[in-house]
């Protein structure tokens, strides 16, 4: 081994207590030039306590595997602070780092691997960067502001796409049904609860597209491979959808009892969803559910899944997919206040305790047998991207899994095993993948200073102890390209919490000698404790032989042969409906029907009647139960409808006259359809589908319309029916009531309004001093005063979200005789259509009369 002092700190390793003046953060990148030639770039930054802030940044690179270094902050970065730096996904030659924003807002950009680097300005500070996942130059921005910018040149000029798009709910989207030829340049994100899809360098209005009508729940949009996830929130009620290749969106249908409280998506990958739900009954724990392949359809596969918080508040659940061999998946579940570590090798069909070691790390006995004692395993993901996880698998060594554990009964952390091929224990080291999986690398935690590494080309029964450092060294994590043919790693870390950064790089060739030829291999079969058949096949491996020391190479072919199994009753979950009983069959649940086709079905054709089971995604068994579990196409029946369901799209019993209003239509299957709107208008419809069609009609007056669906066929029918109010705001009342009333008698009191509201508008009426209201849905009443002298009456109105009011008032005699006055016929014609003129009229007469009398 080498050793070169790097002048720095490291924060996560700085100690308030030893008076560090200053300390830095790390980030190091990692590329492939050619099969000889490595590059390594080092970004560092220097925190300065006192200060409170960065103070300086240093770039460094090397272009021989780490044995020399060369510092590029002089030629790339002129007084400019960098703050981030970002390689591409799909060509690693291609570098972008970002500045300082707080400094200046610029750009760094490099084609070859950091050699030469173009400064480009920017007008905006970058908050976070997505790559595209195949194109290298295609880039999505987020500014603090909450803009998405785009840009197809690797950064060098910048198009604004939206404005107020929610934090990290941005993605790059196939569009190939909008845009055909631009298949992959469309974005989709979340701005102010909306979903909306449009091309990244045509964002404007007309060129957006809403595949979600309505708004959605703040952060709810998740895009993952083939799916689209989004939900939303009415009464308290959480309805989850899905999108699959880009299709319509979909219910998502969870066993009826379910009742979820949170859906976190876990994986997406392999055509399949895998979702952990926290039901009804779950506080602290959450349940496993396998979909269909479309995502639609929900089975639960294991309840009770251990769940935690990180610390920036994302939920983590202990569910991992092993890599390299299909169906394996590993879960921990809480029993009893106590964690069990399941495995399944069909996908979640059957789970079992994992099988303890039979000794422990010192060669005892371990006295752990299932089911009373079991192996746990941890199943921690690693927030340092130079450290392993507690538990890693890779596809390029299939059926080797490396794990942190322990058995139910030890108190002793850190157990690590190959599950599947021999359990090898490692206590308390850290343990990564070398020569593509072929062999593993492993040193001490960080916690514990170490001059060794230990390498095993036998997946762990035998290890080389090699010197690496004359010093002890804290080792915070390894560098390394595992895909390539050299066999480069460095180690980095610090030899006290005082002293500067270490760089060790070690070359570990010289232990294999040579690389592996056709005699160096042996065969392997996959088994699931003794069952060779799993997901369908009987699989066959190479692997190196013990003892052998060459290399593997990139040509090795790990998969020798996969020969189908026969079917059986574990190659099948259960269908959407049914459950898994102790028999191992699939039975009906309580509440499914199983004479109702789960998926639409008109009279006349023909759909795949589930039998209870469908084949577990990617098992490739044959035969045997095959046919009889498998689907049987059926002709469709005619049924009476049923499921009849009738709401305004926004769930509101409420519109403002003249306004379009939305119907949305469910049913269990496509029927005819009447639909009465209750203002005279009777519309029949055909072939609405049960995911909701939509209708829209437009009402011409104001009142409340009974508004009534009606669906029918031969075998019977189904209706449901809602109430609306339609309201247009009030602009004036007028109280009309008579001046002079007699005590004890009834007066007739009127309240017109304009426009008129029949049956929307509710009527408030006071009088004189009293406190609570006399509360009407008619504009008259009738009323007997009994005080006499000047008594006050007041009406308010709440019609359309307006309240208007107004106040007369009556005078209230014992006795008083009236006059019948007769007035010409067209005196309202040389008269303003208003109701104040009668009351100027009144005064000219009583102001007539008390002169006559």
């Amino acid at each position: 081994g080498q050793t070169w002092p790097f002048q720095a700190t490291f924060l996560q390793r700085f100690d308030p207590t030893k008076n560090s003046p200053a300390c830095s953060f790390l980030v190091v990148l990692k590329t492939m030039i050619s099969w000889f030639r490595c590059v390594i770039l080092i970004l560092t930054k220097l925190f300065d306590f006192n200060l409170g802030t960065v103070t300086e940044s240093s770039l460094w690179r090397s272009v021989d595997f780490g044995t020399t270094y060369e510092k590029l902050t002089d030629k790339v970065m002129i007084r400019t602070m960098l703050s981030y730096l970002y390689v591409c996904p799909t060509n690693k030659r291609k570098i972008l780092i970002l500045s300082d924003p707080e400094v200046e807002s610029s750009l760094l950009i490099s084609s070859d691997e950091g050699a030469t680097f173009q400064k480009f300005n920017i007008n905006f500070y970058i908050m976070s960067l997505l790559f595209h996942p195949t194109q290298e130059n295609w880039i999505l921005a987020y500014s603090h502001d909450q803009r998405l910018y785009s840009s197809l040149d690797f950064g060098k000029k910048w198009i604004l796409v939206h404005e107020r798009i929610t934090p990290g709910r941005f993605y790059w989207c196939s569009c190939a049904q909008a845009y055909p030829v631009l298949i992959n340049l469309c974005v989709c994100c979340l701005t102010e609860m909306q979903y909306i899809t449009c091309r990244a360098q045509k964002c404007s209005e007309e060129g957006r597209q809403y595949p979600f009508s309505g708004r959605i729940d703040t952060n709810s949009l998740v895009v993952q491979d083939q799916y689209i996830f989004l939900q939303l929130t009415t009464a308290g009620r959480t309805t989850y959808f899905v999108s699959y290749q880009r299709g319509p969106f979909r219910n998502i249908q969870l066993p009826k009892y379910c009742l979820p409280k949170d859906m976190h998506i876990v994986s997406t990958d392999e055509g399949q969803v895998l979702a952990a739900v926290q039901e009804w009954n779950e506080n602290d724990t959450y349940s496993l559910y396998i979909s269909d392949k479309p995502g639609v359809y929900f089975t639960r596969s294991l309840p009770n899944l251990h769940t935690f918080r990180s610390l920036a508040g994302n939920l983590i659940v202990d569910v991992y997919k092993v890599a390299g061999v299909s169906g394996l998946i590993i879960a921990n579940k809480k029993e009893d206040a106590q964690m069990r570590t399941y495995i399944t090798y069909n996908k979640g069909q059957t789970w079992s305790l994992l099988q303890p070691p039979a000794k422990d790390t010192t060669g005892h006995d371990t006295n752990c047998n299932l089911p009373s004692c079991s192996l746990h395993l941890l199943l921690q993901m690693s927030e340092n991207p130079y450290t392993p996880d507690t538990i890693s698998t890779k596809h390029s060594a299939p059926g080797i899994i490396v794990a942190t554990g322990v058995t139910c009964s030890s108190s002793i952390p850190g157990v690590r095993e190959g599950v599947l091929f021999t359990l090898r224990v490692l206590l308390a080291y850290l343990v990564w993948f070398l020569d593509h999986g072929g062999a593993l690398l492993a040193v001490t935690q960080s916690a514990v200073p170490t001059r060794h590494l230990w390498i095993s080309l036998d997946e762990g029964r035998q290890w080389d102890k090699l010197s690496f450092s004359s010093t002890p060294l804290f080792v915070d994590g390894v560098l390394m390209t595992p895909e390539t043919e050299n066999h480069i790693v460095t180690f980095f870390g610090h030899f006290n919490y005082h002293s500067d950064w270490q760089l060790i790089k070690i070359d570990y060739s010289s232990l294999f000698g040579r690389k592996c030829t056709d005699g160096d291999f042996q065969t392997w079969h996959l088994h699931n404790k003794g069952e060779v058949c799993v997901m369908g096949e009987r699989q066959v491996y190479m692997k190196r032989k013990p003892g052998t020391r060459c290399t593997l190479g990139q040509e090795y072919s790990r998969v020798v042969s996969a020969e189908p199994c026969i079917c059986t009753l574990y190659d099948f979950e259960c269908d959407y409906g049914f459950e898994r009983q102790a028999s191992g069959k699939c039975a009906p649940a309580f509440w499914y029907d199983v004479n109702l086709p789960a998926h639409t079905c008109s009279h006349g054709q023909r759909y795949r009647n589930s039998t209870g089971y469908r084949q577990v995604l990617l098992n490739n068994c044959r035969e045997g139960l095959k046919y009889t579990l498998s689907p049987k196409m059926q002709q469709c029946k005619p049924i009476a409808p049923s499921g009849l369901q009738l709401s305004t799209i926004n769930s509101q019993l409420t519109a403002v006259l003249g306004t379009n209003i939305t119907f949305r239509v469910a049913l269990l299957e496509k029927n005819f359809l009447h639909v009465d709107f209750g203002d005279g208008i009777l519309v029949s419809y055909s072939n609405i589908s049960r995911l909701g069609d939509s209708i829209t009609h437009m009402y011409r007056v104001a009142g409340i319309f009974r508004v009534t669906a009606r669906a029918q066929n031969s075998q019977g029918s189904d209706s449901s029916l809602l109430c609306l109010h339609i309201t247009s705001p009030v602009e004036r009342i007028f109280l009309s009531a008579p001046v002079v009333v007699i005590r004890g008698n009834e007066a007739n009191l009127t309240a017109v309004l304009w426009p008129s509201q029949p049956r929307t508008a509710t009527f408030y009426w006071w009088f004189s001093n009293s406190t609570e209201p006399l509360i009407t849905l008619e504009g008259s009443i009738s009323h007997t005063f009994t005080q006499e002298g000047p008594n006050s009456v007041t009406v308010q109105v709440s019609a359309g979200g307006t309240v208007l009011q107004d106040v007369k008032i009556i005078t209230v005699k014992d006795f008083f005789r009236s006059l019948l006055l007769s007035f010409s016929l067209n005196l309202e014609e040389h008269n303003p259509s208003i109701a104040e003129w009668r009351q100027d009229v009144g005064r000219v007469v009583r102001a007539t009369l008390s002169q006559v009398y």
